[in-house]
């Protein structure tokens, strides 16, 4: 017997939403849709108007082995759209090595619109084979601030970076606008390509294990800029690792007298400067940043998720741009 309902054209794990200005001039959701195991919620009654702001969830906390995710995301011209989760996105054992869980996400921001996405980070559990690709086609004046970090499993069963497979791939493309109308400017351009792989299985017995090979850090993570929001961002940070204290730079002072100097003449960002350098040294925090064709390209990691939390919220809390542009919710995930 035939049924009498049309086919249904939906496909598990598949989403979509669209981001435009509204006539009063704040950012709403155009379209919003999702299918099992993707879960979106966007607030009836948002309370702060800079961006538009929709929370990534799945059903049961976490992805089971062999889920795949596929969300697209559009950003129409001058929108802000926010992206931020309730927690760890759990990626749960696979039943066999060759079981992959996937999550893609294919994103594109319009001129002069925006996107803040600063999730909590993905924490594969013990035996969990994972693969996540998310890539950006920004056109002229869109930005993008994206956060990417992975933990080493739940520490609570003893788990130190015990997954099987890790994947994460993130790529921003540049897309020409109506008026680059000549063959050279029509094609996309590729501003970063940044993947990482961790994988358990030694390829020869004589390398290191991936739990010895992390060095004792218990998150690592990527911070991607791009973009007229997020410029003063990128210049901070890079601004910040040029003034990390450099190997073989010495002050002789005492402590006494080094302190008497600081309290003196120190600027209240000098000042918080040394709060936070003295943090990173105390939770062995490593950093680094550099731009790359237009991009500010953070890297970090750090013994303790919390610590990794906690530096991360206060650089972006301390400079600004992420509550100035998209509001103080854009910081769930990162506050302290």
């Amino acid at each position: 017997m035939n049924s009498p309902f049309p086919t249904s054209s939906s496909v598990a794990g598949e989403g979509h939403l669209r981001a435009k200005l509204l006539p009063h001039g704040n950012s709403g959701l155009e379209s919003f849709k999702y299918q099992y195991p993707l879960k979106l919620i966007s607030p009836s009654r948002p309370s702060e108007t800079q961006s538009v702001l929709v929370f990534l969830l799945s059903y049961g906390g976490g992805l089971v082995g062999g889920d795949h995710v596929k969300l697209k995301v559009d950003v129409q011209p001058k929108a802000k759209l926010t992206m931020v989760t309730q927690g760890h996105t759990k990626v749960f054992t696979s039943t066999a090595p060759d079981t992959v869980t996937r999550q893609d996400m294919n994103v594109h921001i319009a001129c002069e619109g925006g996107l803040c996405l600063l999730p909590d980070p993905v924490q594969p559990f013990a035996g969990s084979v994972y693969e996540q690709t998310q890539i950006f086609h920004l056109e002229e004046d869109a930005s993008l601030c994206l956060l990417d970090w992975v933990t080493r499993g739940r520490t609570a069963r003893g788990e130190d970076w015990s997954f099987d497979c890790w994947v994460g791939r993130n790529e921003i493309w540049t897309v020409p606008t109506a008026k680059e109308d000549t063959e050279a400017d029509s094609r996309e351009r590729l501003l970063v390509r940044d993947a990482v792989i961790l994988e358990s299985n030694r390829p020869h017995p004589e390398l290191a294990i991936l739990r010895d090979s992390m060095q004792g850090m218990g998150v690592v993570g990527t911070l991607l800029l791009r973009g007229p929001l997020m410029k003063l961002l990128g210049d901070f940070f890079l601004a910040e690792f040029a003034a990390l204290p450099r190997m073989g730079a010495r002050d002789f002072r005492s402590d006494a007298a080094k302190q008497a100097a600081e309290d003196a003449h120190l600027s209240p960002r000098e000042k918080w400067r040394t709060e936070r350098l003295a943090m990173e040294k105390e939770s062995k925090l490593l950093w680094s940043a550099a731009n790359v064709r237009g991009c500010v390209v953070v890297k970090f990691g750090a013994p303790e998720v919390e610590a990794g939390r906690l530096w991360i919220g206060s650089m972006l809390k301390e400079e600004g741009s992420i509550s100035h542009h998209f509001g103080d919710h854009a910081l769930i995930c990162v506050r302290e």
